[in-house]
C-alpha cells in the first residue's frame, strides 16, 4: 500500500511524543516539516521538536544532513542547539523528529501581527534587518547558509536597541554555494520590505530604504550586496539625506 503524502501534522496540545515529550504549542512550519514547543515528561524541561515530512526526508537523508549542519553551526548564536533524534509512527509512516533547544522569544510573524497596521516603522525595520544580517553573517562565515528565511521560522527577542533571534528551520539545498548565500541576502531584504508595510507602503518610503530594497529586483540586489557583510555595513553607514519621520 502506497503511503499518503503528509503535508501537515497539526499535533494537538498535550499529545505525547515517543513517551517522552508533551506537545505544548506549534511554533512554525517550513518546507521540510513543522516545529513545536514541548516539555520533557521526566524533567519538565522545555524543548522544541521538529517533525520532518517523510516525502521530504527520503531515507532520512535530509534529517541527517540537517543534524550535521546544526552541529557545524554550534558556534553561531542564531543556530538552535541540537540534542537528539527520535522516530515515531504517524498514519502508519515512520516520522523522524529532532529534539533541540527551545528558544525564548516570539515568532516574527506574530510580533508583526501585533503592531499597528501589522508593520513596524522604518527605523525599527532597519534594526531588525541589521540584527538578522549580523546573525546570518555568522552562518556564512562558517560556510553554511539558511535557505528558507521567512517570518514564520524566526524567533525574535528584544535586546537593547536591536533584537536577538534564533532560526527555527533551515532548508538544505546541498553544499553551500555563493548562490545559496545570495538567496539568504534577498530573503533578508524581502523580510525588511514586508515588515515595513510591503508594496502598499513602499512608495511612501525615503530613498534610503529604496536603496536597500531596490524594488525587490534580484539582479540589482545581487549586484549591490554580494555578501551579507556588505548589507550589514551599508545599514551601519546610511547617510540620511531626506527629512523623514522614522
Amino acid at each position: 500500500m502506497k503511503n499518503t503524502k503528509i503535508l501537515k501534522f497539526d499535533f494537538p496540545e498535550d499529545k505525547v511524543i515517543a513517551n517522552k515529550f508533551i506537545v505544548l504549542d506549534k511554533l512554525g512550519s517550513g518546507w521540510e516539516g513543522e516545529v513545536y514547543k514541548a516539555k520533557e515528561v521526566s524533567t519538565g524541561i522545555f524543548c522544541a521538536i521538529k517533525f520532518f515530512f517523510p516525502h521530504r526526508n527520503v531515507k532520512n537523508k535530509v534529517a541527517n544532513t540537517y543534524a550535521k549542519k546544526l552541529s557545524n553551526l554550534s558556534q553561531s548564536p542564531v543556530a538552535i542547539n541540537y540534542y537528539t533524534q527520535e522516530t515515531i509512527q504517524y498514519k502508519r509512516q515512520a516520522i523522524t523528529c529532532f529534539i533541540f533547544e527551545y528558544a525564548e522569544g516570539e515568532i516574527l510573524s506574530t510580533f508583526l501581527s501585533r503592531q499597528v497596521g501589522k508593520r513596524v516603522g522604518v527605523l525599527q525595520g532597519l534594526q531588525l534587518l541589521h540584527s538578522l544580517s549580523v546573525g546570518i553573517e555568522t552562518l556564512h562565515r562558517l560556510g553554511e547558509y539558511h535557505g528558507d528565511l521567512h517570518s514564520d521560522n524566526i524567533v525574535i527577542k528584544r535586546r537593547g536597541l536591536g533584537f536577538d533571534f534564533k532560526l527555527l528551520d533551515m532548508y538544505n539545498w546541498g553544499d553551500s554555494k555563493s548562490l545559496n548565500k545570495t538567496e539568504d541576502i534577498y530573503s533578508l531584504i524581502r523580510l525588511f520590505y514586508d515588515a515595513i508595510g510591503g508594496k502598499k507602503q513602499y512608495s511612501k518610503h525615503p530613498p534610503e530604504v529604496k536603496e536597500i530594497c531596490m524594488g525587490l529586483k534580484k539582479s540589482l540586489i545581487r549586484k549591490k550586496f554580494r555578501t551579507v557583510s556588505r548589507l550589514k555595513e551599508h545599514i551601519e553607514n546610511i547617510e540620511w539625506q531626506s527629512v523623514y519621520r522614522l
